[in-house]
């Protein structure tokens, strides 16, 4: 696993995305990509992942891409595949990345596990000691289970990480509680993001997301399994 970065912006915001409970990371992040028009910078090389590349017209995407917007001095890492063991090591790499960099901040955002239905409204959450997002009115999640890079950052004791989370039923793509976490952002950030056209473009985001999620895990398994035979 390495870095690649064309860009070393100073003292930015790193907001981090990867594939967890309803995707909603990913497709938070992807969304928020979208909206600033943040430029590619750089990815993480990771061999260990399966090279399962999407392409969106005619243009390969990073499975694991950095992206930069100089207005808000935000930098985004976005994931387009699952890192299924490897969280550890990605978790160090943007501890590092950030130290590096300088960083203002490093916001993870996540999905948690709920027993909420379509018909209500997620709610958000929060873990960190930033005294604004304290302040912000937003919940403390108090109960819950944290999995994949979100749960690394969150162990380590040499660095303040903020995490924010919005409910979610289930581990298939859900646009609506990445929308409530754009709106979370948006108040948080003051970035003048609209949240409504993400839930209008679900299906786009979700079937793109989940297609690429599912080959890249279908990969592994295919692999995993000739190891065994191999060896076996």
């Amino acid at each position: 696993m390495h870095l690649v970065l064309e860009k070393r912006p100073r003292n930015p915001i790193i907001i981090s995305g990867f594939p967890g409970f309803g995707l909603v990371g990913t497709i938070a992040t992807e969304f928020l990509i979208k909206h600033l028009d943040a430029e590619p910078i750089g990815n993480v090389r990771v061999e260990e992942v399966p090279p399962v590349i999407a392409v969106h017209k005619g243009v390969p995407l990073e499975p694991i891409g950095i992206f930069y917007d100089k207005r808000t001095n935000i930098l985004i890492l976005h994931a387009l595949t699952g890192v299924n063991n490897l969280e550890w090591d990605l978790a160090e790499l943007i501890v590092k990345l950030g130290k590096d960099l300088k960083a203002k901040e490093i916001i993870s955002l996540e999905g948690v596990g709920s027993d909420i239905t379509d018909s209500q409204t997620p709610k958000a959450f929060y873990i960190g000691n930033c005294k604004k997002i304290k302040a912000s009115g937003l919940e403390s999640l108090r109960e819950g289970i944290i999995v994949g890079v979100t749960g690394a950052l969150l162990l380590r004791k040499d660095v303040s990480v903020t995490c924010i989370f919005a409910e979610t039923h289930s581990t298939l793509p859900d646009s609506r509680a990445a929308a409530k976490i754009i709106e979370v952002l948006d108040k948080y950030l003051n970035l003048k993001v609209d949240y409504k056209p993400l839930l209008k473009k679900a299906e786009d985001f979700e079937s793109k997301l989940k297609t690429i999620v599912e080959k890249s895990q279908s990969i592994s398994a295919q692999r995993d399994k000739k190891k065994l035979t191999y060896f076996g």
